[in-house]
C-alpha cells in the first residue's frame, strides 16, 4: 500500500442496518492515527519492505487498536482485525504480527517514541485550538492553567502461568510489575517500563527512566509547568533530587510523592496541638466535616537530614475504616485518627491563587488516585456498530 492513508477515500456511513461492522469506534482510532501524522511517522521507522510485504506502520497501529479493543494475544488480534476487514482491507496474520513484534529493538523502541512524540504534538496543539481550549486540570476548585500534570504508578499484573518474565510479586501474586506514566490532563499513558513482577516498588532508578520517557512526549516540556505525583514509591532521595534538577530558568517542575511514616514521624505528629489542624478539602473544593479527616503541616517539626532543602511535610489524619483496624500504630489507636504523610517541594504553582495551602495540597495529591481508575481507559469497543460501506 503506498498511500496508507487512503483507506477512508470512500468511506460512507449509513443506517439501514447493511453491512454492520463490529468495533466500529477502531474507525476514529485509526482515522486519528492517521490525520495526527503517527502512521507517516512511523512509516519512517520500519524499513520498506519488498513485494508482498505488509506496511509495517499500519500493521503496527491495528495491532494497538486491537489492544484498545480488548485483545490480549496476537491471534486475538488478527481475530478482531478480520471483524473490520470491511473497512481497513485485509487483516496481517499473527505470523506478521510476531515478526513484526521480533524485529523490534533498542534502537527502534527508540524511534517509535520520537515518531509518537511527533504525532502528540499534532494532537495537543489541535485540543489547543478547540474554543474550550486544552484541558487544563481543576482540582480542589483551583484551575491549573498551563500546568502538565504526569502521574506515575505501578500496577501488578497477574499471570496464569510462567509467562516470559512473570516471578512473584511484593503482594504474594504472580505475574508483572509494570511502571507507567500517564497525563492526567488528556488521560494519555506517556511511557511504560516492562517490569518482572519481581521487580520493587520503590526503584529509584526505574522511576527516573519512566519520567525522562513521559518528559519527552511532552510538547514544549523543556518550556513547560510540570506537576508530577506518585505514591509513596516515589519518597526516595535520588528520585526526588533528580525531579528538583528539572526545574530550570525555563521550565518549573513541582512534585508530591507519598511518604513512608517512621517513629520520628509520629513523634512530630504527637507534637501537633488540635489547633493546628485544618478541615481537609474535598475534591470540589467544599471542606469536609471536622470529625471527618484533618490536614497540618509537619515542616519544621520533623526535620530530616540528607532530604531536599525546602521540602515541605504535610500529614493528613482520617478516621481508620475496618480494614484498618489490625495495622494501627500506638500513636493511631490512642488518637483514634490514621494518618499519612505527603512530601512535596511546592511552596506555590505559579498562577495558581492559594495553591500554597496545606489543605488544598493535600487534594491536589490525593487526585492522583484517579490514575487506578480502570474507567479512565475509555474504549471504542462500546460504541454502537455503524453500517460502514464503500471501501
Amino acid at each position: 500500500m503506498r498511500n496508507t492513508t487512503a483507506w477512508d477515500h470512500g468511506l460512507r456511513v449509513g443506517a439501514d442496518g447493511k453491512g454492520i461492522v463490529g468495533h466500529s469506534g477502531a474507525v476514529l482510532l485509526r482515522r486519528m492515527a492517521d490525520r495526527g501524522g503517527l502512521v507517516t511517522a512511523l512509516t519512517r521507522v520500519f524499513p520498506a519492505g519488498g513485494s508482498g510485504w505488509r506496511d509495517r506502520a499500519v500493521v503496527f497501529v491495528h495491532l494497538a487498536i486491537s489492544i484498545v479493543l480488548g485483545a490480549r494475544s496476537v491471534l486475538e488480534a488478527e481475530q478482531l482485525a478480520l471483524h473490520q476487514a470491511r473497512v481497513f482491507g485485509p487483516s496481517a496474520s499473527d505470523s506478521t504480527i510476531r515478526r513484526l513484534l521480533a524485529g523490534l529493538d533498542d534502537n527502534t523502541l527508540a524511534a517509535l517514541s520520537r515518531a509518537r512524540a511527533t504525532a502528540r504534538r499534532t494532537v495537543w496543539t489541535w485540543l489547543a485550538l478547540r474554543p474550550q481550549g486544552f484541558p487544563w486540570l481543576t482540582v480542589a476548585g483551583k484551575h491549573l492553567k498551563r500546568w502538565v500534570i504526569v502521574d506515575i504508578d505501578a500496577t501488578i499484573i497477574t499471570a496464569a502461568s510462567k509467562k516470559e518474565g512473570a516471578s512473584p510479586t511484593f503482594k504474594r501474586t504472580f505475574g508483572f510489575h509494570p511502571l507507567a506514566a500517564w497525563c492526567a490532563n488528556t488521560q494519555e499513558c506517556l511511557a511504560m517500563l516492562l517490569r518482572t513482577g519481581s521487580a520493587g516498588s520503590n526503584t529509584a532508578t526505574d522511576h527516573i527512566t519512566v519520567l525522562d520517557q513521559a518528559l519527552a512526549q511532552i510538547p514544549g516540556s523543556s518550556s513547560a509547568k510540570i506537576l508530577i505525583r506518585l505514591d509513596g514509591a516515589g519518597a526516595t532521595h535520588d528520585l526526588h533530587e533528580h525531579m528538583e534538577k528539572l526545574t530550570t530558568t525555563r521550565r518549573r517542575v513541582r512534585f508530591t510523592t507519598g511518604w513512608t511514616i517512621t517513629p520520628v514521624d509520629e513523634a512530630a505528629i504527637a507534637e501537633l496541638p488540635e489547633h493546628a489542624w485544618e478541615c481537609s478539602l474535598k475534591q470540589d473544593g467544599d471542606l469536609h466535616d471536622d470529625d471527618h479527616s484533618g490536614v497540618a503541616e509537619l515542616t519544621g517539626l520533623n526535620r530530616r537530614e540528607g532530604w531536599l532543602k525546602g521540602m515541605r511535610l504535610i500529614v493528613r489524619r482520617v478516621r481508620p475504616s475496618g480494614r484498618h483496624t489490625e495495622n494501627l500504630t500506638s500513636l493511631e489507636k490512642k488518637t483514634g485518627w490514621k494518618y499519612s504523610i505527603i512530601a512535596t517541594n511546592i511552596t506555590k504553582l505559579w498562577g495558581v491563587a492559594g495553591s500554597h495551602q496545606a489543605q488544598w495540597i493535600d487534594a491536589l495529591h490525593r487526585h492522583h488516585a484517579v490514575v487506578e481508575d480502570p474507567g479512565l481507559i475509555h474504549s471504542p469497543s462500546g460504541f454502537e456498530n455503524l453500517q460502514v460501506t464503500g471501501v
